[in-house]
């Protein structure tokens, strides 16, 4: 029987998570924890910023001169620029490049078509798609937050099987992304029909951040009540060291 196999053994009231007789400073701990993952999972506030500047940035020029062109190019520039930045600092890259690709994305439609909106088409696509992903994995209960969120916390997908609780949670704050993000398009694509660039673009920069601090904390809150994740990798750390000892 493996490490990922094996019930789960019985919480103890000193663990992080447990639901009850919880030392009150644990406790405490145990959300910060989880609050720190999540920030660290979804890019934190500097991530936050660089998915919003580069849509900021194209919007602003586009309101003044309504040039597409310039306002594309000063879009991506931006982005490849936050990436530089990144490099340089030797900090993770993968929050920075989704912003390129997404924005590549995007020049790419707009300068295809000639409709400045289509800069914006391929990432409400992309929500659109990210939120059927969250509630159809939820549905079919490998939530898609677990996926994201099991090798950050160090249980992989052990709380598929060894930790109902956690999946519980995990499919909880799955569906609250799915139907955060899908009231997000219910705004956009009907303003992507009637709105024009300007107005459709300043809405989907609101609306950038609100809906993302929303999942965050609904996760952050269906977590801090879940049981503690199964450390897997001290598991198998421990196996391996035991095997060794024999």
């Amino acid at each position: 029987m493996t490490s990922t196999d094996k019930p789960a053994a019985t919480t103890d009231p000193s663990t992080p998570g447990a639901p009850e007789g919880a030392d009150p400073q644990t406790d405490a701990d145990a959300k910060a924890v989880t609050e720190a993952a999540l920030f660290e999972a979804f890019g934190g506030v500097r991530g936050m910023v660089e998915t919003v500047v580069p849509g900021l940035l194209f919007v602003t020029i586009f309101t003044i001169n309504k040039d597409l062109h310039v306002s594309a190019i000063a879009a991506l520039a931006v982005s490849l620029l936050l990436v530089a930045v990144r490099l340089i600092r030797r900090d993770t890259v993968k929050h920075a490049f989704s912003g390129v690709f997404g924005v590549a994305f995007g020049v790419v439609f707009a300068m295809m078509t000639g409709n400045a909106k289509d800069f914006y088409l391929p990432g409400m696509l992309y929500t659109l798609g990210l939120a059927v992903a969250y509630i159809g994995t939820s549905v079919a209960g490998v939530p898609l937050i677990g996926l994201i969120l099991g090798p950050v916390f160090k249980e992989n997908l052990s709380w598929r099987t060894r930790n109902p609780g956690r999946k519980a949670a995990y499919t909880k704050a799955s569906y609250a992304w799915g139907f955060i993000l899908l009231a997000k398009c219910a705004i956009l694509f009907p303003l992507y029909w009637w709105a024009d660039t300007t107005q459709l673009g300043w809405v989907l920069v609101s609306l950038k951040i609100p809906p993302f601090l929303l999942a965050v904390y609904l996760t952050w809150v269906f977590l801090a009540k879940a049981p503690a994740p199964i450390d897997v990798f001290a598991e198998m750390e421990a196996e391996e060291a035991s095997r060794e000892q024999r």
